[in-house]
């Protein structure tokens, strides 16, 4: 496997996202209480940036237009988008967060 230092697990906040590059993907790392979710950073229903937008539990709202993405499959869980993103593996080790880019 691959792995992406995406920096210290310190440096995220519950409830806050940021984006980084693994491979040709923009990804949306969010954190959720002790979790840590990746998620292809892009919304289906229009291309927007997932970052930035509001953390409720296991779930992603698109800033854009309200559509609702589960942090753990990428399922799309509201209109207006029905398309899943991709997810990306995650883990801590040694207080740094990484990012699966396989």
């Amino acid at each position: 496997m691959n792995w992406i230092d995406a920096g210290p697990s310190s440096a995220l906040d519950d409830g806050q996202t940021l984006s980084i590059t693994v491979g040709r993907h923009l990804v949306a790392i969010a954190r959720s209480g002790d979790e840590y979710f990746a998620i292809e950073d892009v919304c289906t229903h229009d291309g927007a940036e997932l970052t930035g937008g509001a953390i409720e539990g296991a779930q992603i709202i698109c800033p854009r237009h309200g559509a609702r993405f589960c942090l753990r499959t990428g399922e799309a869980l509201t209109p207006p988008a029905y398309e899943p993103v991709r997810v990306f593996e995650t883990k801590i080790a040694s207080g740094r967060l990484w990012v699966c880019a396989d």
